[in-house]
């Protein structure tokens, strides 16, 4: 990729260590102290141990979040000069125990394609003098005119029990993505396993000593299910004890979505709940979730009229339109997922967010439109059996290798819809199913045809338990190009088989590359895309 910014993300960092904007701090938080706080007692001084993210970047908008560890304002300040001689104080809002002292601010009218310094510090609420020491950060904003793009994703963190080994180096593969200096990150879901319980050792079968989870005593709510709202903040928050995840967040804008286990495993309205939950009401659990994640989340939340939607358009520039889809809140009960006819049952992204998708990918004239999906659309995800003995899906697929049927008929109408439009140059990626993939969706294979052919791909885990690969369901005719899935079921994040995908789409040929990365990020599988133009385009770029 091509770096025309006056000061690299790495450089800004590398020569901040070095003396002009010194950081420090525990567990590779980043402190400057070019502008220092005021000294007073720590009994009364605002703390943010956790870092900052930056989410949601769109034209001449970004979100900044960070966390206070007591009641405090939220300052901001950005500027184009890494030295922030000229920059921009935003007084922000208050951290208050009603949020988890979590704060956010959306930043306004950004420079197109420019480098922005960002400091974030907290005034406490005594005197409005003590002022934590500020954390610094550093992102890009989208392009105007075309450039290089290149951004990476992948889901899955802090599953199975694998959370932060600091032997092994802690969650490595933030690093590693760090390190190809992306635009941005999806977070495809899982970005917590609230349902996960650690322990701080684990033994193999022989009783070796394979994984110890750090920061424990720190959260001793990783010691069992999430069943309160305190409980699923301090799942989020456990997360933001690696290091690798603060250097990461602090650099690399985050577009996150949800699945299941930011509530728990598998979940819908006809979820049972087992022995480890003393809390059985499902939608309970659900309500408290899913504050905590909008809470924690580095994403723009919605307006009134549908405070906690998830799914949303995040354009970047005109080669790029990202479509964060949400397959979780609007779903009906996992069921045998068999029905030959729609109804509530057989929901799944649900009527209003299926025609607004559909609406957007029409509306939309870049030239890579990219499907960011929880899940994928043909891999089996059983969930047990329902009373019949019949088996139970959590997916579309349905395992019947038939017509479509169950979620996969909106499914059907999506893809049905993108051919007849003649909609171009559309990608899925997802995760999910703790190993990594690359789909080949053919309608020649298929038992449902009325689709244009696509390309689906796989990354993940990020630090969780690896398993797979799953079998495929025929009904719109996967092909299995490539799969790399670990020997043994739960193999923990030092075995290897941790997975993100990257995607760069290059300004002049606008062709788009596909690299399926893993936990050092050495590339395990590759493909290029060659674009076509969009309809009514005259088979030219404009």
């Amino acid at each position: 990729m091509t770096d025309n910014s006056p000061l690299s993300r790495r450089t800004f960092l590398q020569q901040a260590a070095l003396g002009g904007v010194a950081l420090t701090g525990i567990g590779g938080i980043l402190y400057s102290k070019q502008a220092p706080a005021i000294v007073t007692s720590d009994s009364v001084r605002p703390m943010a141990n956790w870092g900052l993210q930056i989410g949601d970047v769109i034209d001449g908008r970004a979100i900044v979040w960070s966390r206070a560890d007591r009641p405090a304002r939220m300052i901001v300040e950005w500027s184009l000069d890494e030295t922030f001689k000229r920059s921009k104080k935003i007084r922000g809002p208050h951290a208050l125990e009603v949020s988890d002292f979590t704060s956010r601010i959306d930043l306004t009218r950004l420079p197109d394609d420019s480098e922005i310094f960002v400091r974030v510090s907290y005034q406490d609420l005594d005197s409005g003098r003590a002022t934590s020491e500020p954390l610094v950060g550093q992102f890009r904003t989208p392009p105007s005119r075309r450039r290089d793009i290149r951004f990476v994703w992948s889901g899955d963190t802090a599953g199975q029990g694998w959370g932060i080994d600091l032997g092994f180096g802690g969650m490595k593969i933030y690093e590693a993505m760090r390190q190809v200096r992306p635009d941005f990150f999806i977070h495809s879901g899982d970005t917590i396993y609230a349902d996960g319980p650690m322990v701080e050792h684990v033994n193999d079968a022989a009783g070796n000593l394979i994984w110890t989870n750090a920061f424990l005593d720190e959260v001793p709510e990783k010691l069992k299910v999430a069943e309160t709202l305190h409980e699923y903040r301090r799942n989020h928050l456990y997360n933001r004890y690696d290091a690798n995840i603060q250097r990461f967040s602090a650099e690399v804008p985050q577009i996150w979505q949800w699945d299941d286990h930011e509530v728990t495993n598998n979940w819908s309205d006809s979820k049972v709940l087992d022995a480890r939950y003393t809390e059985k009401r499902i939608q309970t659990l659900t309500a408290r979730a899913t504050r905590a994640f909008l809470e924690h989340s580095p994403m723009r939340w919605y307006n009134q009229a549908e405070e906690e939607r998830i799914y949303r358009h995040i354009p970047y520039g005109r080669d790029l339109d990202v479509f964060v889809i949400d397959m979780r809140s609007y779903r009906g009960p996992n069921s045998h997922n068999l029905q030959v006819e729609s109804s509530a049952d057989t929901a799944f992204l649900g009527k209003p967010q299926l025609e607004w998708l559909k609406q957007k990918l029409k509306d939309s004239r870049t030239t890579w439109k990219v499907i960011a999906a929880d899940m994928p659309l043909g891999v089996h995800i059983p969930d047990g059996t329902d009373e019949q003995g019949r088996a139970k899906w959590e997916g579309p697929a349905n395992g019947n290798d038939g017509p479509a049927s169950g979620r996969e008929l909106e499914i059907a109408e999506l893809l049905r819809f993108i051919k007849r439009e003649d909609i171009r140059n559309i990608v899925w990626l997802t995760a999910d199913v703790h190993y990594c993939a690359a789909h080949y969706y053919d309608p020649n294979k298929a038992v449902f045809q009325d689709f244009a052919p696509f390309w689906e791909f796989v990354a993940g885990p990020l630090n969780s338990g690896s398993f797979g690969p799953n079998a495929m369901d025929k009904t719109f005719g996967p092909q299995v190009i490539f799969q790399k899935a670990p020997p043994a079921a739960n193999t923990p994040p030092n075995g290897g088989f941790q997975f993100f995908g990257q995607i760069d789409i290059d300004e002049h040929s606008k062709v788009l590359s596909v690299a399926l990365k893993d936990l050092n990020g050495t590339k395990v599988f590759g493909k290029q895309l060659e674009p076509r133009p969009n309809k009514g385009d005259h088979d030219r770029w404009d």
